[in-house]
């Protein structure tokens, strides 16, 4: 379209640059599929599966080679890469999570009477695996499949407990404005510090004014935090006396879910 004096509209940089990385991810997306079918003896395979230019089709095998989202394998051509199998393995072991840890959660929902989530780690925030929704009347704004910061959610900070004084103090870097409350850098670091001493976390209105938790990671066989639950209510519920005393009722559904899953 053209402008009145019959210019052409100029085009703005920024949108001009989402396009085009869309395209290429698009494209990337495209080129795995293709990979997927069954393997592809060469670029000339992609280039003929996909619709691209040999040279488009090149440049973007090159770069899930080096990312390792594909491989060159001698006899064979190329075929899906390391990367892709471990985020098949992550996703299938997020499934069967969800599943081993739903009739504890189930309990524990019914035990107190509130929101209990379970969470994961993805992509530097929390990624909810599962919900169950309180009996009570109260709102909480989680979804399953949703994401929320690290720093300002119980589950977040119960999956940074491992963590290192200088991994929390570069996360409070970088997302400290997502906390609702105000909270200085050593603030901060001596609430996680304590948290990890403790081996659970708190919700202390951080993500939303009225909103309290307490939160406890759940392990794997290598004692590695895989993922967290938390029990969630409004602050008319959730007094710092209950607070407490909810403390050991979420350890132990945490430990229990652990130990289906070799903790």
């Amino acid at each position: 379209m053209k402008r009145a004096d019959g210019a052409a509209p100029a085009r703005d940089p920024q949108s001009a640059k989402a396009v085009t990385a869309s395209q290429t991810l698009v494209r990337g997306l495209d080129v795995i599929d293709a990979v997927a079918q069954g393997g592809a003896a060469d670029i000339g395979v992609i280039s003929e599966r996909t619709g691209m230019t040999y040279s488009t089709a090149h440049r973007i095998v090159s770069v899930l080679l080096q990312r390792q989202y594909l491989k060159r394998v001698p006899g064979k051509g190329l075929l899906l890469g390391r990367k892709l199998l471990s985020l098949g393995f992550q996703a299938h072991s997020q499934v069967e999570l969800t599943a081993i840890a739903r009739p504890i959660l189930e309990r524990l929902a019914t035990q107190t009477s509130d929101t209990v989530h379970l969470a994961c780690e993805e992509l530097g925030a929390v990624f909810y695996l599962d919900k169950i929704a309180s009996r009570r009347p109260v709102e909480i704004s989680s979804r399953i499949g949703g994401v929320k910061p690290l720093m300002s959610t119980g589950v977040g900070k119960a999956l940074l407990l491992d963590g290192s004084v200088d991994s929390w103090g570069a996360l409070y870097d970088r997302d400290a404005a997502a906390l609702q409350v105000s909270m200085t850098r050593d603030q901060w670091l001596d609430l996680m510090q304590g948290y990890a001493r403790g081996g659970y976390a708190y919700d202390l209105g951080e993500d939303a004014p009225s909103i309290r938790c307490v939160a406890a990671p759940v392990r794997d066989g290598r004692r590695a935090i895989v993922a967290a639950i938390s029990v969630t209510s409004t602050s008319a519920y959730m007094p710092p006396k209950r607070m407490r005393d909810l403390v050991p009722v979420v350890l132990d559904a945490a430990r229990r879910i652990s130990a289906e899953l070799g903790g």
